[in-house]
């Protein structure tokens, strides 16, 4: 009787080998049958398996797991098709650098120019701008109509839960001062001054648009666009923390994702906020399209979103509220909404990731988690606070005794740290924001993220906030919640992974996971901890696909 031909092995060598695995932690050879890990150790231990073909491209480099980014939107791939107006300077996925915009005339004569190229009938779109960098004034129609007042003009700020519009946008979308919206800013005489807060009062703004953010970003253009970035970054398995479940959109995730040369894995998290109480209309769709996941895609998740941005004010702050006396923020779910739902899709078996920003979102999160323990208790349920970052002590430990996860958004200590020092939150609070340290001393499973495009996937550069918590200004916010080089390193691995419930596939190089591999071009562990997010990603490894980095222009 003939026996089975067996898989060829690849043996890849390597300077050194992070393998994330606390058990066998360093290695030089790596062994990878049929997409997955088959052997780690030395020369001879990755080829005991038989005859292997050695691949030595990496032999003077550094490998570690494929970094995974816990939290980050697909419509990365979509901004880059409107005007970049944010503060900071930008990189576009073509190499394009984007200077940052300091001032409001800035904003407006890029504005200006962008629109000179477009159609008479295209809106005009801008994203990434966020007012409190200019002090106390705010963008308003004003601003916008002295870019156009025939053509709708959209401002989408950094957090995307608020935009600016003109006044045409406003006559278009149909809002007035007879709008019954919360969030519809106003001037004093009652009119709608263009800032829109939160998702209700953007609604109609972007079904005029035809929510593009979330229409596109399925498209193949886009998707290529977003794998473009998270390669560049090192990500090879990325969240999608909000899909609409839209079957088309879907469909054509599942079809791109599943080609050979797409370079990342893709984990959607269903929008609860589009189903909100209906959750048996959630659970339908989601388990209908969970048949499409296969290796490279993973349905399976919901997401929650109970609160707003810190720095847009619509986070929900407990006592003493923002530093500055602004009224404090917006519920996204309110508390009576939230609680029946997360006992439903708890009781259902579902992973839930909840967005709480602020620390009084955080406490009716743990509340309406609490309480769905209680009625239907659940082992490794491992629900996941998303940004969560105003929780105090008293909150991780709740946290732990609950079974939840963290995932921290450590890139705010450097874009947004010195506004929460001195404008949001005030020194005390803003010291243990993205509290990394806490959640590891208490216990808490955590991961930390980018949540691009709001800030850039870049986990090497989040992992050097969470090491050095360094402002933009360079002011240390919180010595006392910096972690080690190692720490951050597993949050953006192994703890992200654990988040994702796909610890037992990625994250770390062990036997039986997927061969996934971030390729650098010098050992972070010893580099000095503040040189951390100028190691270099210098290629991707996925499924044992060696990937080189795309050109740019």
């Amino acid at each position: 009787m003939s026996q089975p031909v067996k898989s060829p092995i690849t043996v890849f060598s390597a300077r050194r080998i992070l393998t994330m695995n606390p058990a066998q932690p360093f290695a030089t050879h790596v062994a990878v049958r049929e997409g997955r890990i088959l052997a780690v150790g030395s020369q001879e231990e990755a080829q005991a398996w038989g005859p292997v073909r050695h691949d030595d491209r990496y032999a003077d480099r550094i490998l570690m797991p494929g970094l995974v980014e816990g939290h980050s939107h697909l419509f990365e791939g979509v901004v880059w098709r409107y005007v970049y107006v944010g503060y900071y300077d930008r990189r576009g996925p073509d190499g394009t650098l984007w200077e940052g915009l300091k001032t409001f005339e800035g904003v407006v004569r890029r504005l200006s120019e962008a629109q000179r190229k477009l159609k008479p009938d295209e809106h005009l779109v801008g994203w990434g701008f966020d007012p409190i960098y200019f002090g106390a004034q705010r963008m308003t129609v004003r601003h916008l109509d002295q870019v156009s007042t025939e053509r709708a003009v959209i401002v989408i700020h950094a957090s995307i839960h608020l935009m600016n519009v003109n006044s045409r946008a406003l006559a278009l979308a149909g809002i007035d001062r007879d709008t019954d919206i919360e969030g519809i800013s106003r001037f004093d005489d009652g009119e709608p001054n263009g800032e829109l807060l939160e998702f209700a009062a953007m609604f109609p703004v972007t079904r005029m648009l035809g929510n593009p953010l979330a229409t596109l970003s399925q498209s193949e253009a886009c998707l290529d666009m977003f794998g473009k970035v998270s390669q560049y970054a090192g990500v090879t398995t990325a969240a999608d923390l909000l899909n609409d479940l839209d079957e088309d959109g879907v469909r054509e995730l599942a079809r791109v994702t599943a080609r050979e040369d797409f370079p990342v894995r893709i984990v959607p998290a269903a929008s609860g906020m589009l189903f909100g109480r209906d959750v048996e209309a959630c659970l339908r769709k989601l388990e209908s399209l969970k048949k499409l996941n296969h290796d490279k895609l993973h349905l399976g998740l919901v997401k929650l979103v109970v609160d707003g941005s810190i720095q847009g004010f619509t986070a929900r702050l407990r006592w003493p509220g923002y530093y500055n006396g602004a009224p404090n923020g917006i519920w996204v779910m309110p508390p009576a909404d939230l609680i029946p739902v997360v006992e439903a899709y708890h009781r259902a078996g579902i992973q839930l990731h909840i967005h709480t920003n602020g620390d009084e979102a955080t406490q009716v999160a743990l509340d309406a988690v609490e309480r769905a323990q209680q009625i239907h208790p659940r082992f490794d349920h491992r629900h996941t606070l998303q940004h969560c970052q105003m929780a105090d002590a008293a909150q991780f430990r709740r946290m732990a005794r609950l079974g939840l996860c963290a995932n921290l958004f450590a890139n705010h200590i450097f874009y947004w740290g010195d506004a929460h020092y001195e404008m949001t939150m005030g020194p005390d609070r803003a010291k243990r924001i993205d509290a990394c340290a806490t959640a590891q001393r208490l216990g808490v499973p955590f991961a930390m993220h980018s949540d691009a495009p709001i800030t850039p996937i870049g986990p090497l550069f989040t992992a050097w906030c969470a090491v050095n918590r360094r402002t933009a200004s360079g002011r240390v916010l919180g010595e006392g919640e910096r972690i080690g080089v190692a720490d951050a390193l597993r949050a953006i691995t192994l703890g992200a992974a654990y988040t994702l419930s796909l610890d037992d596939r990625i994250g770390s190089i062990e036997v039986g996971k997927y061969a996934d591999f971030c390729v650098l071009d010098r050992d972070p562990l010893t580099q000095r901890p503040e040189d951390l997010k100028d190691v270099a990603v210098v290629g991707t490894v996925l499924g044992g696909r060696p990937l080189d980095l795309p050109a740019v222009c």
